[in-house]
């Protein structure tokens, strides 16, 4: 749609049909249909100040975060900030943190455009700017669940990091996760609702994908370092084994050992990706004196 500060929005196609349906099941609450596509509207750009907050976040502690992407069930923001425990917090506190902004915002605009016993434009706008207000208090009640992969279960995996460390943290959060999700879907079942089930499906999904992934960093924590190299971007030391792939022949390689060259097919890397961090640089960047793992 738009770049802002270097940030590519993007919009999904199904948020259009999504939007068709929700804005016909909100005819009865404003006198006119304007009314309920401004407040669809607006429900989207609650979520994308939201998302502004995390990306921005991100960038502030060292770490990249280029794109937005909203969808029906609100939106995304791809941040990787640097693997610290502080800057992930901060990272993900952000965008709740806008919401928390937002309340003393939306409070006196309600107070601004009361009017219940005044003409019907005046009601849609007061009745506006209520829902507004609770959309955005929803929004914030609801991300601060504590269930992965909301923004809760990311800040108390933030949390459980500097105690515990980056796997184990990783995975209590999914496993509380998992229990949340479960509620979620009896919640859903009990009332009915197809989009609690959806969102329930999503976070399990989420879930499951955190879960393998805090295995794979419980494995690469036993392994050493190579201390005379350092990644450019976090400056952790690479991993002594075959964790890099081959994307012609997938064949697994160390590929600090063969100078980024795979020893099955041939084929030349120009860049080498972090397995701490995800950046992705050119082996004569990795430099000397890194920070031990």
């Amino acid at each position: 749609m738009f770049r802002f500060a270097g940030i590519d929005l993007f919009l999904h196609w199904s948020w259009f049909l999504v939007a068709a349906i929700e804005i016909g099941d909100r005819t009865k609450r404003y006198s006119s249909l304007t009314w309920n596509v401004a407040e669809y509207l607006a429900l989207f750009v609650i979520v994308l100040l939201h998302e502004f907050g995390h990306a921005l976040a991100c960038r502030q502690v060292g770490g990249t975060a280029n794109q937005i992407v909203l969808w029906p069930l609100g939106g995304v923001a791809y941040v990787n900030p640097p693997p610290r425990p502080g800057a992930t917090l901060w990272s993900i506190a952000a965008g709740p943190l806008v919401n928390v902004a937002l309340l003393p915002v939306f409070l006196s605009l309600g107070m601004f455009g009361r009017a219940p016993e005044g003409p019907a434009q005046l009601t849609d706008v007061h009745a506006f700017l209520r829902s507004l207000g609770f959309i955005n208090l929803g929004l914030l009640v609801f991300n601060l669940l504590p269930i992965y992969p909301l923004d809760g279960g990311q800040i108390l995996r933030s949390l459980l990091w500097y105690v515990v460390g980056r796997a184990r943290s990783l995975m209590a959060a999914t496993i509380i996760g998992f229990v949340g999700a479960g509620g979620l879907i009896l919640l859903a079942l009990w009332m009915q609702s197809i989009w609690f089930g959806v969102i329930s499906l999503f976070m399990l999904m989420n879930c499951w994908g955190g879960l393998r992934q805090a295995q794979v960093l419980s494995r690469w924590a036993k392994l050493p370092r190579r201390e005379e190299f350092s990644c450019p971007a976090c400056k952790m030391a690479p991993l002594v084994g075959p964790i890099w792939k081959c994307d012609k022949c997938r064949t697994a390689f160390d590929t600090f050992l063969t100078r980024a060259v795979c020893p099955n097919c041939g084929a030349q890397f120009s860049a080498t990706r972090c397995p701490d961090c995800g950046a992705v640089r050119p082996m004569s960047e990795w430099m000397v004196g890194a920070v031990p793992g």
